[in-house]
C-alpha cells in the first residue's frame, strides 16, 4: 500500500479562479451552436464527429480505460504492460523495470474513453528512493470525447527524461502513479518500481 504521505504528493495542481464546466453529453456538444465555426474548429480538434461510436459494455461505468503502459527507451526495444491481463498491476509492482543510467526514456499509455466526453485527463507521478521523495511529476494529457470505430483507442506520449548517472543515483526506486481528470476522479492508481544500472540486465 502506499502511505498516505505519496497519497497527498498525489494532487494535481490547481489554477486560481478555474471552475470546471457545466457537464455536456457528446449529442449535447454535438449539438451546441452548429453554426458558429469557431466553435465548430473547437469541437472537431476534439474530434467530435457523426463517426459510429465503439460499441462497449453498458455495464462498464467507466468514462477511461487505461489499457497498456509501456516504457520507451532509444535504441531498445519498448517494454508494454498490457492492462488487460490479469495480475499485471501486481508485476508492476514486485517486477521492477530496469533503466541503464543516462539512458533517454519516456512513458507510454494507450486508453481508451467511452460513455461521454472526458475533461482534462492528467498522469501524476512520485518517485521515492529509500522512503524520500526525489522527483514528481505532472502532465496533462487533454480532454477526449469517446472513441469511435475510426479511432478505437487514443495513445499519449509523455515527456522524455534522462536517466541519473553516477554511483549515488543507481539503484532501486519506487513510484506511484495516477490518472485522474477535472472532476479529480481517480482511473488509474499504481505502484510501480525501477533499477538505474550501470549496464542494461
Amino acid at each position: 500500500m502506499a502511505s498516505s504521505s505519496a497519497d497527498d504528493d498525489l494532487v494535481a495542481s490547481k489554477t486560481e479562479g478555474f471552475k470546471v464546466g457545466e457537464k455536456k453529453t457528446v449529442e449535447e456538444y454535438a449539438k451546441l451552436d452548429q453554426n458558429d465555426e469557431s466553435l465548430n474548429r473547437w469541437k472537431a480538434s476534439l474530434g467530435i464527429s457523426d463517426s459510429a461510436r465503439l460499441a462497449v459494455d453498458p455495464s462498464d461505468q467507466r468514462r477511461c480505460v487505461i489499457q497498456s503502459l509501456a516504457l520507451e527507451v532509444e535504441g531498445r526495444p519498448d517494454f508494454v504492460v498490457d492492462l488487460n491481463t490479469p495480475g499485471s498491476l501486481e508485476k508492476l509492482k514486485t517486477k521492477p523495470f530496469t533503466i541503464k543510467e543516462n539512458a533517454k526514456f519516456r512513458m507510454k499509455a494507450t486508453f481508451r474513453v467511452q460513455h461521454d466526453v472526458l475533461s482534462g485527463l492528467k498522469y501524476l507521478q512520485v518517485v521515492k528512493r529509500k522512503g524520500i521523495r526525489v522527483g514528481k511529476d505532472e502532465e496533462m494529457i487533454g480532454s477526449y470525447p469517446p472513441n469511435t470505430e475510426d479511432k478505437p483507442t487514443y495513445e499519449k506520449k509523455f515527456a522524455q527524461e534522462e536517466a541519473p548517472s553516477g554511483m549515488m543515483a543507481r539503484g532501486h526506486y519506487d513510484a506511484v502513479s495516477k490518472f485522474v481528470d477535472d472532476d479529480d476522479h481517480t482511473h488509474l492508481k499504481f505502484e510501480w518500481s525501477f533499477d538505474i544500472t550501470k549496464e542494461w540486465k
